[in-house]
């Protein structure tokens, strides 16, 4: 099945331009709030109209500005899953799901799928609840299970966890991996979570103010994320400015050093990203001596803060991140980071 939104809308003092081609069977779209994620999701559902592009889930066109084809959300099969679930509070579990099943069929298949559904989802006992009832687990496996009720051909959800506490979105986010898996529907997975679009997402879609900055293979985008932006909201806590002295080697004026590369230096080189966890002090390539700025203690890690000798005056510090058991007694005199750890930022 494929997905392809190539879309635009303008809501005045902000503008949508979101590009979105993948077959992938759960894709993740990775943001700060307000840069369109849920946006993009209202119109590809049919809940907001865009003003220029297309739509075309498997084939099926259902929007084409320039054809004039809007299709309803009733007609897209699309099934949209609220951040909070939105389920109907004095009607009970059984009744909810019947609504999605609304259309499949006379009462004895209604029935049917409502039974199916409750299997599925694991809400046996639960039937006769209602949401007030509900944990926020249950909850939202009774609104998964509605939106399935109606037989879509491609799930979206908007920031699905966004309602539940630590523990119980560290529980079911493996569950909810392996329920999409068991049902063989595409999804669309909203998320400003980087560790959530990881362990979920098989490809990643990174957006800011709008726009779409980078798509591909989750493990590709984190490894190589190409932009400021799209560093940082895969979680790179040290950024600078830089500039190509060559094919191989990056001069960062903020921090006084000369990086090697494993990549090619793109001409338009803005900026290079470090990641935290990549430091180490045995690496002997772009090892510069460095001089501690503070610690910061995590439940499960150490976050040790350095600039290096020759880093300007006033420029923020590195975070060298480690487990906790491998916290070193003292900071040591240099660090180094391998090439092919060097994230080259063209925008």
């Amino acid at each position: 099945m494929s997905l392809l939104v190539d879309i635009e809308k303008d809501l005045g003092g902000f503008r949508l331009r979101a590009h979105l081609d993948t077959e992938a069977p759960l894709t993740g779209l990775l943001g700060a709030s307000g840069c369109g994620k849920s946006l993009t999701l209202q119109c590809i559902a049919g809940i907001q109209r865009p003003d220029r592009g297309r739509i075309v889930l498997d084939g099926r066109v259902l929007f084409d500005a320039k054809a004039g084809i809007d299709l309803p959300p009733q007609q897209r099969r699309v099934g949209y899953l609220f951040q909070h679930y939105a389920l109907f509070p004095t009607m009970t579990v059984a009744e909810n799901i019947r609504c999605g099943a609304h259309g499949r069929g006379p009462r004895a298949e209604q029935e049917r799928i409502v039974r199916e559904m409750v299997a599925l989802l694991q809400l046996q006992g639960l039937e006769q609840l209602r949401p007030a009832q509900l944990s926020g687990g249950q909850a939202q496996r009774v609104a998964l299970a509605r939106m399935l009720a109606a037989d879509p051909q491609l799930l979206l959800l908007d920031e699905p966890f966004s309602a539940l506490d630590a523990h119980l979105r560290d529980q079911l986010q493996p569950q909810l991996r392996d329920l999409l898996q068991a049902v063989g529907r595409q999804a669309v997975l909203v998320t400003h979570s980087r560790d959530e679009a990881y362990r979920l997402c098989s490809t990643l879609c990174i957006m800011d103010e709008g726009r779409t900055l980078r798509t591909g293979p989750t493990k590709e985008v984190f490894a190589d994320p190409r932009s400021v932006a799209a560093a940082r909201l895969t979680g790179c806590k040290n950024v600078a400015a830089a500039r190509r002295v060559d094919e191989t080697t990056v001069e960062v004026p903020d921090w006084g050093i000369r990086l090697q590369t494993a990549r090619p230096v793109p001409e338009d080189l803005q900026a290079v990203g470090l990641r935290a966890h990549y430091f180490n002090p045995r690496t002997a390539v772009n090892r510069f001596a460095v001089v501690p700025a503070g610690a910061m203690e995590e439940p499960f890690e150490w976050c040790l803060l350095f600039r290096y000798a020759g880093q300007a005056p006033g420029s923020d510090p590195l975070w060298w991140r480690m487990p906790k058991d491998k916290k070193p007694a003292q900071m040591p005199a240099e660090l180094g980071i391998a090439p092919e750890n060097v994230l080259l930022l063209t925008e």
